[in-house]
């Protein structure tokens, strides 16, 4: 089976499509025209969670930053034969150390403007790409009692799933922490590890997925311990393929979420994309599916795009992170400042982008 890693078609990567300097106020005027009354869709990629200190997987043109990425394919991680466990081994030691981080981190100033943006009624939906549940950590912060599970599983879609749960081969889900909890049990020597680096701040390099490069520590995977899963053991079966409800490469999105992405854009009279290439198609079609129906299109990203080039699509090449608090202010207008929930939403937000944003160096693939 061949199956490759998805990026921008080389023909756009050599094009060079110029991108005009726009200033900070000009983009704030038109991504606050465009949002405009509401019904806006809006479509975010790895690029938006950068400012809470998550690496977006591709720099400033449009390429991979590390030269050597090799993710662990779908077909490989559910192999039952030896070679698939030796995957799921390197994959979980990976990934159990690589959680935390994701785990802990806290939304930034683009989520909460989105999600002052949605409280106010101005966008109905937001289908993100992204796996770390930020866009719902913004909307509980502040209006938890506002946002209930069904609310809120109705605003955010995710259409590449979540690293928060897990579910056995025989469709058993567990939260992710308690899975965590598994994992230490079964592998007390690497939790004395994953201690240590929390306590030191040595956190290795972490992907947006939460998998992390340990090659250089001159280890094996083939130590590590895969838990059974319990309520496989309860029907008498012997069970230790998991996999996080992550959209793989290689796996195919469930239809009923494809299905409801596309109702999303149908439904919205708009379409915003943030922070994201589009290299996934994915996400590529629902650009495409915008175009079918003749809806606006606005494209805030810095880079190339698989998008460049398209006519239809307005792109302002600027960081989410400068412009989205004044434009949610702008467009929210009175509200913002006399709703209480709109105003904490505009006041908070963490600004702590990865310290090397585009690091090239050769390294251990991951």
């Amino acid at each position: 089976m061949r199956v490759s890693v998805p990026g921008i078609p080389h023909s756009i990567l050599s094009a060079h499509y110029p991108a005009p300097n726009v200033p900070v106020l000009e983009a704030v005027e038109r991504i606050a025209t465009f949002l405009g009354k509401g019904n806006v869709a809006v479509l975010t990629g790895a690029g938006v969670s950068v400012d809470s200190g998550i690496r977006a997987y591709r720099g400033h043109d449009g390429r991979y930053m590390n030269p050597n990425y090799k993710p662990i394919f779908y077909h490989e991680l559910i192999d039952e034969s030896p070679k698939g466990h030796a995957y799921r081994q390197r994959y979980w030691l990976r990934s159990y150390l690589g959680y935390p981080p994701v785990r802990d981190t806290l939304p930034n100033t683009t989520h909460f403007a989105l999600a002052a943006l949605q409280h106010a009624s101005i966008i109905p939906h937001i289908i993100t790409q992204n796996v770390d549940g930020l866009h719902q950590k913004a909307l509980q912060h502040a209006a938890r009692y506002h946002w209930g599970p069904s609310r809120m599983q109705q605003a955010i879609l995710e259409l590449h799933g979540t690293l928060h749960r897990v579910r056995c081969k025989n469709g058993h889900v567990v939260d992710r922490n308690t899975f965590q909890d598994w994992l230490s049990l079964a592998n007390p020597k690497w939790y004395e590890y994953a201690q240590e680096l929390e306590r030191t701040g040595t956190q290795p390099r972490t992907n947006p997925d939460g998998d992390v490069a340990i090659e250089h520590l001159g280890i094996s995977y083939s130590d590590f311990q895969l838990p059974d899963c319990p309520s496989c053991s309860m029907d008498h079966h012997k069970n230790n393929v998991h996999k996080p409800e992550v959209i793989f490469f290689g796996e195919s999105i469930p239809t009923d979420i494809k299905e409801r992405s596309f109702r999303d854009v149908e439904k919205s009279d708009k379409l915003l994309i943030m922070g994201t290439t589009l290299a996934t198609y994915s996400a590529f079609r629902l650009l495409k599916h915008s175009l079918d129906l003749k809806k606006p299109i606005m494209l805030l990203n810095v880079g190339p795009t698989r998008a460049d080039g398209l006519p239809e699509v307005d792109k302002i090449d600027v960081p989410s992170g400068t412009v989205m608090r004044e434009v949610a202010k702008a467009v929210i207008g009175s509200k913002a400042d006399t709703d209480p929930i709109v105003q904490e939403m505009l006041r908070s937000g963490i600004v702590k982008p990865p310290v090397s944003d585009d690091d090239r160096a050769p390294r251990a693939a991951g």
